[in-house]
């Protein structure tokens, strides 16, 4: 009977941070914002409507599967000047930026840099 709160305990502590995991803290979410005006902007351009990278606006990414997108943001892309990320973000954070840039129409570009 001893084990049984002892399992209770890890099985919650499971469950709350899986469920935390998506979604970045507001602090971190600041760094990221930063992350894809500056460094992602550099190339896909500061308002992100492209460069020398493509664009990453909403109807640019539209017919782009989310996984696709984490992939190329962790993974970088062969043969482009894509670079990987994966030393830099984790895969909930890639998660994250990919449902910001689906919604940067409804957000002033500029709250990203927050």
């Amino acid at each position: 009977m001893k084990k049984l709160p002892l399992l209770m305990l890890v099985i919650t502590a499971v469950l709350a941070k899986t469920s935390l995991a998506g979604e970045p803290s507001p602090e971190r979410q600041s760094t990221l914002r930063n992350m894809l005006n500056h460094d992602c902007g550099a190339c896909h351009g500061l308002t992100l409507k492209g460069g020398l990278g493509p664009a990453l606006l909403p109807e640019a990414l539209a017919g782009k599967p989310d996984e696709f997108l984490v992939s190329t943001i962790l993974s970088g892309r062969k043969g482009t000047a894509m670079p990987p990320w994966q030393q830099f973000i984790s895969h909930d954070e890639a998660i994250w930026l990919v449902g910001i840039l689906r919604n940067s129409e409804k957000q002033n570009l500029s709250e990203t840099s927050k």
